[in-house]
């Protein structure tokens, strides 16, 4: 398919698709290093018309009253998406890397499918809330509770899952009644930007509700985040970005949403199935090339047990080789640039420097001389205070460590400045209950079990974030509580 860089070089501000003030910057492919094209760079000014235009878009509007009509709008935009899903498919593989058996699932057609249950949530969640008649202070009551979108909400995307991301957060966030600016990664701003066009032309979501800012100017989100005229901002990336948002925030004291990094631990029990549990890690960590912060990367092991895990993993590490994400049986595509490449490269040297050892990968795949590709990585010889198991990589490197039985195992898991998400393995299911109950974290696997959907609330502990994103409580992340006291009647 042929990509038409042209449909997704604009900004969309208060429902017109308009050229970036700023000119253009460039657009990568990370398979091959080509230009793919140019995308619209928004300014200050440009984020200071987005603003203002959600503002007067939820200020002076029925949108965040008229359940109904969202509803219906969302179900708009996910239909009118579907209609282009080969279009946002092929611009998605090209911009993001990411592996074509993954825009399948959680990289393209899961999240679009998913406005669907917010679409359904709006429509159905109880707005009002009945906590009947009391007498405080002796003085007959009645009270009730009203739920109302938070406001003007600023969202501040990765590049790692574009579509997963800004829909994870436009989802609830429009359900709910709430106006948005959108601010994308300048890594991937055609994914959100080909979406804008979507919504702009061929939806009834009405000027203002929805405006997205593409830019490479990261100082953009930093203005989003200080504007007081913004309720709320919903950020993912990197713990180290989310404490500058919430200082930026702190000003104007508004809510705070943040999805951050993660060092998960994959916890195997001496009574799971060796093979398949390190089978599992190790296409874990190489899928997407390792570019997802929810990724289990550290993997723990019996220390009895601990050479054969060790080829295990290796063995099925290597097999899975770095290649185009074109390619249907691609799982570890590119990394997205030049500099996170040099990132992990350089944990990888600072693993051996601390006594670790490479068993398998460590370099550049002889096969591509072209494009942001590692080998897929297995670790050996550190133990959990090295920072190549305490620091999140973001790349297919994963660190073996030896456990001495379940408890010193959920120690292992717990002994992280993260919290957000992990695997057990095992039989007995006392055990495995007793690990899922000790281990910090906001989502668990449990022998290959799936925790994705849009019903399920996502989210961290500790340094992995304040909040959850998807399901009831997601969308709840969105609304304020109104409580309502009058006159009791009888």
């Amino acid at each position: 398919m042929t990509l038409r860089p042209t449909d997704s070089s604009t900004l969309l501000i208060d429902g017109k698709l308009v050229p970036g003030s700023g000119g253009t910057f460039a657009v990568t492919d990370p398979s091959n290093e080509e230009l793919l094209g140019y995308a619209a760079e928004g300014t200050a000014a440009d984020m200071d018309a987005a603003i203002a235009a959600a503002r007067r878009a939820f200020d002076d509007t029925d949108w965040s009253r008229d359940h109904a009509f969202r509803a219906r709008c969302l179900r708009q935009l996910r239909d009118a998406l579907r209609e282009h899903i080969e279009e946002l498919r092929e611009i998605t593989i090209a911009e993001v890397g990411a592996p074509r058996f993954l825009t399948s699932a959680a990289h393209l057609e899961g999240p679009i499918d998913d406005l669907l249950y917010f679409a359904d949530l709006a429509e159905n969640y109880e707005w009002r809330q009945d906590l009947g008649n009391a007498a405080p202070m002796g003085i007959p009551t009645h009270r009730y509770l009203l739920k109302e979108a938070v406001g003007v909400v600023g969202a501040i995307t990765p590049w790692n899952f574009p579509h997963q991301i800004n829909f994870a957060k436009l989802g609830p966030a429009l359900a709910a009644g709430s106006t948005v600016v959108l601010k994308p990664a300048p890594d991937t701003p055609w994914c959100a930007a080909l979406v804008g066009r979507i919504a702009a032309e061929e939806t009834d979501i009405p000027p203002g509700v929805l405006n997205i800012v593409t830019s490479s100017d990261h100082a953009l989100g930093a203005q989003l985040s200080e504007d007081p005229r913004v309720d709320l901002i919903s950020f993912t990336g990197s713990t180290a970005t989310g404490r500058a948002v919430m200082r930026a925030a702190s000003g104007t004291l508004k809510k705070v949403f943040l999805e951050l990094g993660g060092k998960s631990a994959f916890l195997v029990l001496d009574d799971a199935d060796l093979r398949s549990a390190c089978s599992m890690a190790a296409f874990t960590v190489c899928t997407h090339a390792g570019q997802g912060c929810a990724i289990t990367t550290r993997l723990v092991v019996p220390r009895e047990r601990y050479d054969e895990a060790v080829a295990l993993t290796a063995k099925s590490m290597s097999g899975i080789r770095p290649d185009d994400p074109r390619d249907p049986g691609t799982v570890c595509g590119p990394l997205i640039s030049e500099k996170q490449r040099q990132r992990v490269e350089g944990y990888i040297r600072l693993a051996v420097e601390e006594g670790g050892t490479i068993v398998t990968g460590g370099g550049r795949p002889a096969e591509h001389d072209r494009g942001f590709y590692v080998e897929p990585t297995l670790i050996t010889g550190l133990d959990n205070t090295a920072r190549a198991a305490q620091e999140e990589i973001f790349g297919p490197v994963l660190v073996i460590l030896p456990h001495d039985g379940d408890d010193d195992a959920v120690r292992i898991a717990n002994d992280s400045p993260y919290g957000l998400s992990g695997a057990v393995y095992g039989t007995d299911p006392d055990r495995i209950a007793k690990v899922v109950a000790g281990v910090r974290t906001g989502t668990l696997g449990v022998n290959g079990g799936i925790w994705y959907a849009a019903d399920a609330p996502f989210g961290g502990y500790k340094q992995s974030g304040i909040g959850r994103e998807m399901g009831v409580a997601g969308f709840e992340e969105y609304l304020e509580t109104k409580l309502v006291a009058e006159p009791a009647t009888s």
